[in-house]
């Protein structure tokens, strides 16, 4: 299973293993203060496409497309967060204050169908 949570959003005991999805450190929160088991950098959308990407919703159909482009060249980019599913809840911490349009989202879904198409 794979939740969803702002990095701001204080950690639970069935968040399981706490993955930070951002390619950047998120503001404000000390490295020491943030309880995660991995910083997956390479698994977020490129400097270039989450700059173009903006945070703008008018943007996000096509930034999918991209972004899953992205995914779609990178396996081993995601891979480990795959391994992480298979012992447990898998909790992806992202740091936008869009719940709906961030690369997140996206990673989720995309994650959820490899699973689904594996089995």
């Amino acid at each position: 299973m794979i939740k969803l949570k702002r990095v701001y959003d204080p950690p639970e005991k069935t968040d399981g293993a706490r993955i930070l999805v951002e390619r950047l450190w998120p503001r404000g929160i000390k490295k020491t203060s943030l309880k995660i088991d991995s910083w997956n950098k390479e698994v977020a959308p490129s400097t270039d496409l989450r700059k173009w990407f903006a945070h703008d919703p008018e943007k996000w159909k096509e930034f999918q497309k991209k972004y899953l482009a992205e995914l779609n060249a990178n396996p081993e980019s995601w891979s480990p967060i795959v391994e992480a599913m298979t012992k447990g809840t898998v909790t992806l911490l992202y740091s936008s204050h869009d719940a709906e349009h961030n690369n997140a989202v996206c990673l989720k879904n995309y994650l959820e169908k490899k699973v689904r198409n594996k089995l």
